[in-house]
C-alpha cells in the first residue's frame, strides 16, 4: 500500500514508475550489447557522442543503432526487430523508403544530384501539388522549418506588417520568432531555448488554441502579418480542434487583414490532401515537410492567387537583389525524383484509406486498454496519427497540453514497449500507422500497450 501514499504521474506512483523504469532499462541493455559497445559512452567525433544533440534525448538508456529500417520494421544492430510506429517522427510517415521512391532515386543518382536546373520531375511536381493541395503557386525548400521562414517573409513583405501571432504550444520546427510561450499568463520566450538574446514578444504575439476570443483582442490592433498554425497541435499532448475554431480562425484573420499560414508538417496524416483538403480549410500560405519526399529531406510552401499577385508587386517595387530566401540544395532533381514518386504512388487515397482503418483499430484498442484498467487517460487521433495521454481529456490548448505531458512515465512506457518489439516516437506518446503497417502490427501494440498499463495500474 505504500505506492498508494506517494505523489502520483498520470494516476500512477512515482514507485511504480521508477520500478518499471528502472527494470525494463536493465532489458533494454542485456539485450543490446553491440550497441552499447558502439554508442552508450559516445561515438567519436561528435558533440555529446551523438550526430544531433536530440538523439541523446531518447528515452533509452542509449540510442539504438539501426542496421536497416524497410516498410514499418526496424532491425538494430543487435539482431532486435522492432515494429516501428514512430517512422521519423513522421519523416517517414509512408513508410521506410517505399519501393517507388527508392527506384525514382536510384535513376536520379545516374543523371545527377544537383544543378540548380529543374528537370522533368519538377514540371510533374508543380501540377501535383496544385492539384492534391489546393494552392495555385509553390516553391521547394529542403526543410519545413526553412520553409515556415520564407512563407513568413513573404506575408511580412506583402502586408507591410512585422508581427506574427502562434498558438501556445505550437510546433513549427526550429523558425526563432514561433518559440513563444505563456507562462503564468504571460508570453515570455520557450524556457530552455539556447543562445537567443531576444525578446521573441516583441514581434511575436501568442494566445491559446482554440481561444477564439483571445484570438479576436490579439489581431484587434492590425498589425499581424500572418497567423502561423497546425491545423492540430501535435508535438505537444496533441490538441484537437473544438467545433467552429477554424471558420472563427479565418474570418478573423480576413477581417483584420492578417494572412493565414497552415502548417501540415505532422497532419498530413489526415488524408490526401491533408487537413486542409479534408475539412475544407482555406489557406493563404501552405507548408509541408517531412514527409513530402518519402524521407528524403524536401519540403514544398504554397499561396494562394492573391498572395502571389501582392509579392509580384511587391518585388517589382522593390529593389533587385538577393531576397534572403532559398538554399542552394533546394530545389534539386533528386528532391524532385522523390516527390513525384511519393505525390504519384505512395501519398494515394488507397494508402490513406488502409492508414485510416488500421489507425482506428489502434486507437480502438488503446482506449479499451485505458478503460479496462481504469486509467486517467484518454487517446487522441487525427488520421493516421494516434496519441495516448497520460491525463484525462480531450484538451483543449497548448497550456492544457503542457501539464497533461507526464516525462518520466512516458519514458518508463516508451522502454517497456521497446521492449516488446514497438517503436513510438520518443518525445511525445506519437504512433503512426503507415501504408506497410499490418493489422498484426497493431494489435502487438496494443497487447503492449495493455501488459504495461495493468502493470502500473496494479
Amino acid at each position: 500500500m505504500d505506492h498508494i501514499m506517494q505523489p502520483a504521474a498520470g494516476g500512477i506512483s512515482e514507485s511504480r514508475i521508477e520500478a518499471l523504469r528502472a527494470r525494463e532499462a536493465e532489458i533494454f541493455r542485456q539485450r543490446r550489447p553491440k550497441s552499447a559497445a558502439r554508442i552508450a559512452n559516445g561515438l567519436d567525433g561528435y558533440l555529446d557522442g551523438v550526430p544531433m544533440h536530440w538523439m541523446r534525448d531518447w528515452p533509452t538508456p542509449f540510442p539504438i543503432m539501426v542496421e536497416q529500417a524497410r516498410g514499418a520494421v526496424i532491425r538494430d544492430i543487435d539482431g532486435n526487430r522492432l515494429d516501428d510506429f514512430c517512422l521519423g517522427d513522421t519523416g517517414s510517415m509512408f513508410g521506410h523508403s517505399p519501393p517507388p521512391v527508392a527506384r525514382a532515386m536510384r535513376r536520379q543518382a545516374g543523371r545527377g544530384l544537383t544543378y540548380m536546373l529543374p528537370s522533368e520531375d519538377a514540371v510533374v511536381v508543380g501540377r501535383l501539388l496544385k492539384e492534391i493541395f489546393g494552392l495555385p503557386h509553390w516553391q521547394i525548400a529542403t526543410t519545413a522549418t526553412d520553409a515556415n521562414r520564407f512563407a513568413l517573409r513573404v506575408a511580412r513583405a506583402v502586408t507591410g506588417r512585422d508581427r506574427i501571432l502562434v498558438f501556445n504550444g505550437c510546433y513549427h520546427g526550429a523558425v526563432e520568432e514561433t518559440m513563444v510561450r505563456i507562462v503564468d499568463g504571460r508570453p515570455v520566450n520557450r524556457p530552455g531555448l539556447a543562445g537567443e538574446f531576444r525578446d521573441l514578444t516583441e514581434r511575436t504575439k501568442v494566445v491559446e488554441f482554440n481561444d477564439l476570443r483571445a484570438l479576436e483582442a490579439a489581431l484587434a490592433a492590425r498589425d499581424v502579418a500572418c497567423v502561423i498554425t497546425e491545423p492540430v497541435l501535435t508535438n505537444c499532448c496533441m490538441v484537437l480542434p473544438d467545433p467552429g475554431f477554424h471558420e472563427g480562425l479565418r474570418r478573423l484573420a480576413r477581417e483584420t487583414g492578417t494572412l493565414l499560414l497552415i502548417d501540415e508538417t505532422h497532419t498530413i496524416s489526415t488524408g490526401l490532401g491533408g487537413y486542409t483538403r479534408v475539412h475544407d480549410l482555406d489557406p493563404d500560405l501552405f507548408v509541408l515537410g517531412k514527409p513530402v519526399a518519402g524521407g528524403v529531406p524536401a519540403s514544398v510552401w504554397g499561396m494562394s492567387e492573391e498572395v502571389a499577385r501582392r509579392w509580384r508587386a511587391y518585388r517589382n517595387a522593390n529593389q533587385p537583389g538577393y531576397s534572403g530566401m532559398g538554399t542552394t540544395l533546394s530545389g534539386n532533381p533528386l528532391q524532385f525524383a522523390a516527390m513525384r514518386a511519393t505525390l504519384e504512388e505512395v501519398m494515394t487515397a488507397d494508402n490513406y484509406a488502409h492508414m485510416e482503418r488500421l489507425a482506428v483499430r489502434l486507437e480502438d484498442g488503446l482506449a479499451a486498454a485505458i478503460r479496462r484498467h481504469a486509467l486517467p487517460w484518454h487517446v487522441a487521433r487525427v488520421g493516421a496519427r494516434v496519441e495516448f495521454v497520460c491525463a484525462p481529456g480531450p484538451l483543449r490548448n497548448g497550456g492544457e497540453a503542457e501539464h497533461a505531458h507526464k516525462p518520466e512515465l512516458e519514458a518508463a512506457i516508451h522502454v517497456a514497449l521497446v521492449n516488446r518489439g514497438a517503436l513510438i516516437a520518443p518525445f511525445h506518446n506519437m504512433m503512426l500507422v503507415s501504408p506497410a503497417t499490418t493489422e498484426r502490427q497493431v494489435d502487438r501494440l496494443v497487447k503492449a500497450f495493455g501488459e504495461i498499463a495493468g502493470e502500473l495500474a496494479g
